[in-house]
């Protein structure tokens, strides 16, 4: 299987939006729909902004997911959201979530409409030195076939490009396997590098020095 990786841009938002419509959560995911915007909204913006935009189209399911997409496509046309999407045969089958750590509102695991002192780990003045990868989705028949860690190589080669001194994930600290884990698994990044750092709540911070 050859797995290509591209950038996340408008030029390919569509195949984002596409990803997230029909192949992302096609295995019950609690999380869907997401379009990724929870890592770049406070809990207010969350239960307000997108809860008020979600009343404007009509409520419910429906109008929560058009107003996470209008918002997911705001932010990508801003260059606000940046991330990495994993094709096979011209199709995106995977996606992450990878950008400096100040672009971040935060990190590790959450609740979307509660904001819990383990779920900010943002500091300042470290604006262009870590990269951060916060999350994963991988289409549920291309799990276990290293499309992860095609994305995850992808995400430290450029951010070392970029300058970057680290990389930095966040996996948590799980009793047993999920496959909705999405800030992906310890023993993945140990493999690449990844050394941890600190903990806050569950949410293991592991960091990798770049070259």
């Amino acid at each position: 299987m050859e797995i290509t990786i591209q950038k996340l841009s408008s030029a390919n938002m569509a195949d984002f939006f596409d990803f997230f419509d029909h192949r992302a959560f096609s295995d019950g995911s609690p999380f869907a729909p997401c379009y990724c915007n929870a890592f770049y909204l406070t809990a207010e913006e969350v239960r307000d902004g997108i809860g008020q935009r979600s009343e404007a189209l009509g409520g419910g399911l429906e109008g929560m997911t058009l107003a996470l997409k209008e918002s997911a496509k705001e932010l990508i046309e801003k260059g606000v959201m940046q991330g990495y999407l994993a094709y096979v045969d011209g199709v995106a089958q995977g996606w992450c979530s990878a950008n400096d750590r100040q672009r971040y509102v935060r990190t590790g695991s959450f609740i979307p409409y509660e904001q819990r002192d383990e779920d900010y780990t943002i500091t300042g003045g470290e604006e262009g030195k870590v990269k951060s990868l916060v999350c994963f989705e991988i289409a549920p028949e291309y799990r276990g076939q290293g499309m992860a860690k095609a994305l995850l190589r992808r995400v430290c080669e450029d951010a070392a490009q970029d300058g970057y001194e680290y990389v930095e994930v966040y996996p948590q600290v799980t009793e047993k396997y999920s496959a909705f884990d999405f800030t992906g698994p310890m023993a993945m990044y140990g493999h690449f590098g990844f050394e941890e750092i600190h903990r806050h709540g569950k949410t293991i911070v592991m960091r990798k020095k770049l070259a």
